[in-house]
């Protein structure tokens, strides 16, 4: 385990971060955080705020009650604010948001209002700091990932294959497209760090085909690397199999059907990793404590495949899969972004 102590290094890294955000001498901020969040980030955001000169102020919230009938990791859509309407107006009013619930806000149902206020939100992820300082953001990161959203953005119909028997289409008119390179500066935005990802996140009725996960792909919910070949079945949106007879295939089946909610296993969004820093087998080194796996998604020329809370498509549960994939094919209106599990030269 890596020791939680405030470090030197890791205020200046929080601090450059906020300045990517651009922020001013005087603007306001919300460090927006629960009793469970990691205490040490909590800190290191309120001093580099502090050295930069904006007016931080606090919004803790005490971390709701357990109402999952399983544990829950890693969703983006945290219920931690139960629809406090003096929190999220606090929130609406600062000049930014820094995000350090425990499962994020991304999909959280007072996002929006939040958002709708003007400010800007940075989810940091619940990772180590240490892991955050050695992911910090690149500039460089900003224009080639602006060019894969412009591609998935102008795409009708994202493909993706394998060797391994992956073959899936997802017809991705119309949905909601995001890319983020670990910052954000204008209202209403959200980014999130780690970054280094393009999504989107497709509307109902839209997925079809069959994704196969071989062992040395992750289940990110799990944290765990799986050993096992596992099979998706995914039929208009929803995977309808969970093929396997190993333990990583057994214990999928568990947890989906564990939430007895069909929205569960509908896709909540499809993408690919664009961060050449973030490196695979990084979870090999952490204490499962110590990380969140957002690297994991975020490494250059994986495909990334999630189920759960997609608004495009009308849906909410804390029921969630992050599932990154290598060595798949991915292709946008047959053009190719992502070649077994390579970046096309623009985008690398």
């Amino acid at each position: 385990m890596l020791a939680d102590r405030i470090e030197g290094k890791w205020i200046d890294v929080f601090a450059r971060v906020f300045e990517l955000c651009e922020l001013k001498r005087g603007d306001s901020v919300a460090i927006l955080s629960e009793t469970q969040s990691r205490a040490v980030n909590v800190q290191l955001a309120e001093l580099a705020l502090h050295r930069l000169g904006a007016r931080a102020f606090h919004v803790t919230v005490p971390s709701p009650p357990q109402r999952a009938p399983v544990a829950v990791r890693s969703t983006g859509a945290s219920d931690a604010l139960q629809g406090l309407e003096p929190v999220v107006a606090a929130c609406a009013a600062s000049t930014m948001v820094v995000d350090l619930t425990v499962e994020g806000m991304l999909h959280a149902p007072e996002l929006p209002a939040i958002l709708k206020g003007g400010a800007r939100l940075l989810m940091v992820s619940n990772e180590h700091p240490e892991a955050l300082e050695r992911l910090a953001p690149d500039p460089a990161l900003e224009p080639k990932v602006k060019e894969g959203y412009r591609l998935l953005k102008a795409a009708k119909q994202m493909r993706v294959s394998s060797v391994a028997g992956s073959n899936l289409t997802v017809d991705v008119t119309d949905a909601m497209t995001a890319g983020v390179w670990g910052w954000c500066t204008k209202p209403g935005t959200v980014a999130h760090w780690p970054g280094g990802i393009v999504l989107c996140f497709p509307r109902a009725g839209t997925v079809n085909g069959r994704l196969v996960m071989t062992p040395g792909d992750v289940n990110l919910t799990f944290k765990r690397y799986l050993e096992s070949p596992v099979t998706l079945v995914i039929e208009d949106d929803y995977v309808t199999a969970v093929e396997g007879y190993g333990p990583d295939a057994v214990l999928m089946r568990d947890y989906f059907a564990a939430w007895g909610d069909r929205e569960a296993y509908g896709v909540s969004h499809v993408g690919w990793g664009m961060n050449p820093a973030a490196r695979w087998e990084a979870l090999t080194m952490y204490d499962k404590r110590d990380t969140n796996g957002t690297e994991l998604r975020a490494v250059a020329g994986n495909f990334l495949y999630s189920t759960g809370a997609n608004e495009t498509a009308g849906r909410h549960t804390l029921g969630h899969f992050d599932l990154p994939m290598r060595g798949c094919t991915v292709s946008l209106d047959g053009n190719v972004v992502v070649r077994d599990g390579v970046l096309r030269e623009e985008l690398a």
